[in-house]
């Protein structure tokens, strides 16, 4: 339980992560920050830092995902090293997601999503069985 916990909670922090990474961008990029339409500022960047807000978008959505598995693998009782190897490898693919993210390999990018997806998908197939 200690793993998928761990895993959680380092998913929750990758959207903060880029969240940074994108502001570092934003600043050099426009100069300053937009604190009252941070969005609308968010729209006028190009290249990496525009490639970073969009990863820090997909991990929030992910992050949603990976919840509800970690949820209901917990609720379920799930426990052992299928359990902890799926959650691992969500986060390794979710980090490789933003890495491929910010260097715009965009094939690779959702090869790594896919195998997430997966990853997600098994934790909830260990909880139904």
């Amino acid at each position: 339980m200690t793993v998928l916990l761990g895993c959680l909670l380092v998913v929750a922090l990758i959207p903060y992560a880029l969240a940074m990474l994108g502001g570092i961008c934003r600043r050099r990029q426009l100069g300053s920050f937009d604190n009252h339409y941070p969005r609308a500022q968010y729209a006028e960047i190009t290249g990496l830092g525009a490639r970073l807000w969009a990863a820090q978008q997909n991990a929030w959505e992910a992050l949603i995902l990976f919840t509800a598995a970690i949820a209901a693998a917990l609720l379920a009782g799930v426990q052992g090293a299928v359990a902890e190897g799926a959650a691992l490898l969500f986060v390794a693919a979710r980090l490789l997601h933003a890495l491929c993210y910010a260097a715009d390999w965009a094939t690779a990018r959702s090869l790594v999503f896919i195998v997430g997806f997966l990853a997600a998908m098994a934790l909830f197939a260990l909880a139904l069985s």
